[in-house]
């Protein structure tokens, strides 16, 4: 089933396998004279034992629907679909919309939309959602944020993504990797890295190392909405983060009292890269509380 573009029908069929390798990819590809896009990031998998690895990581269970973001020429869903889960595939490129049009099973739903510009609670709908997905390296990032915010039914995701995006997504305080990208994320979820993949997997080989990143979204927020806004977090995180060396006192000059990082029981000479998402909640309301203090009763 093809949405959001008609169906794109494939100019040139191969036979359908089961998986797809290498040498079944450039068949596809040569069939259909395509070839990857550089502009889109493809880089599609073409190792049939690192898409077990994937499917067995997503541990899909019983009632979940899988989302895929950019599902390429199929390798990856192929591998989805065989679990029996209904899979919503999400692919910007309407040439490989058709090839997979052609190729994959009616269980799976294929979807030609830009996945930065979705509207995702009216795709989805209800339900459990799961996102299994080899992510283009140029969006990867503003996705996983995207979906955590804009899209609840997702309670968890097994994204590949490279090597360096994923170390900031599940990088601890203190630590070379943590930013301001580890905060917003760990406000909604719970991320870890759950293994490095070779460029060698790939078609074309990218220059760097992949890596699957395991993100669990949390109950409710880690700073509760009475406490600070995601706003009066992110801001101060943006501010703090965009002057990283800086001593906080300095890099969030004109947003925080001196007041509010004593009633925080946070020093003025720490970091940004010193304080979990909990702390840079406790602050945002602490300023919150200096800024607009309760009138007398």
């Amino acid at each position: 089933m093809v949405g959001g573009g008609g169906r794109l029908p494939a100019r040139v069929s191969v036979p359908a396998p089961d998986r797809l390798g290498r040498g079944d990819v450039r068949r596809l590809l040569e069939a259909n004279g395509l070839a990857p896009s550089k502009a889109l990031g493809q880089h599609f998998v073409v190792d049939p034992n690192t898409i077990g690895r994937i499917v067995r990581l997503a541990a899909i269970g019983e009632g979940e629907q899988v989302l895929e973001i950019g599902p390429g020429l199929g390798s990856l869903t192929l591998g989805l679909a065989a679990t029996g889960a209904p899979v919503t595939a999400v692919e910007i490129d309407g040439d490989l919309v058709g090839v997979l049009a052609a190729l994959l099973p009616p269980s799976v739903r294929v979807v030609h939309a830009d996945a930065l510009g979705c509207d995702w609670p009216a795709l989805l709908g209800g339900g459990r959602w799961v996102v299994v997905a080899n992510l283009p390296y140029n969006v990867a990032t503003p996705l996983v944020i995207r979906l955590l915010q804009e899209a609840p039914a997702v309670g968890r995701m097994v994204v590949m993504v490279q090597k360096e995006a994923g170390e900031r997504l599940a990088a601890t305080p203190g630590s070379k990797a943590y930013g301001a990208v580890t905060v917003r994320v760990a406000y909604y979820a719970t991320a870890r890295l759950a293994g490095e993949v070779a460029p060698e997997v790939f078609l074309p080989r990218p220059n760097v190392a992949s890596a699957l990143v395991e993100l669990h979204r949390r109950p409710a927020p880690a700073v509760p909405a009475e406490v600070a806004s995601y706003d009066e977090l992110d801001r101060l995180v943006r501010a703090g983060f965009g002057g990283r060396r800086k001593m906080l006192r300095r890099s969030l000059a004109g947003l925080v009292d001196a007041a509010a990082f004593e009633a925080a029981g946070i020093p003025g000479t720490a970091r940004a890269e010193d304080l979990d998402v909990v702390a840079w909640g406790k602050l945002a309301a602490c300023q919150r509380s200096i800024a607009s203090p309760r009138p007398p009763s």
